[in-house]
């Protein structure tokens, strides 16, 4: 991983922290977070976000401080869990990602590839952390 992907991660990090509805972009793939509201749990927020994918862009390793679940909204993605073997999805199928986990995902297809992405997640962590 480049030091302008680390950059640009980062920043994608702290543009998802500090705006409702903050979009950036990395290599073929853009995140436009929809809604973010506190939770009754307190120090928990659920965050709403679009992430779409070019065709044979990926998003790089990285994990979140708490749940994320993804929605196809259209396309095929390949996510990679720590620990796991590869699973595609595609228009219509979901994934649980346990907090904490580290993963990829990745457009297998040759047309764009987005999910609709929740996270419930502690409040003030960064919500994107990327692999040493």
């Amino acid at each position: 991983m480049n030091t302008n992907t680390i950059r640009l991660m980062a920043a994608v990090a702290v543009a998802s922290t500090l705006a409702p509805r903050a979009q950036a972009e990395q290599a073929g793939v853009t995140r436009t977070d929809l809604q973010r509201h506190d939770l009754s749990v307190p120090g928990y927020e659920a965050l709403q976000a679009r992430v779409d994918i070019a065709p044979g862009a990926i998003a790089p390793k990285h994990k979140h401080p708490g749940e994320e679940i993804i929605y196809v909204l259209e396309g095929s993605l390949q996510y990679q869990l720590e620990g796991q073997p590869p699973v595609t999805l595609k228009t219509g199928d979901v994934l649980f990602v346990p907090a904490e986990t580290f993963h990829t995902a990745r457009n297998v297809g040759s047309v764009n590839a987005a999910e609709l992405a929740t996270y419930v997640v502690e409040k003030g962590k960064p919500l994107v952390v990327l692999a040493p």
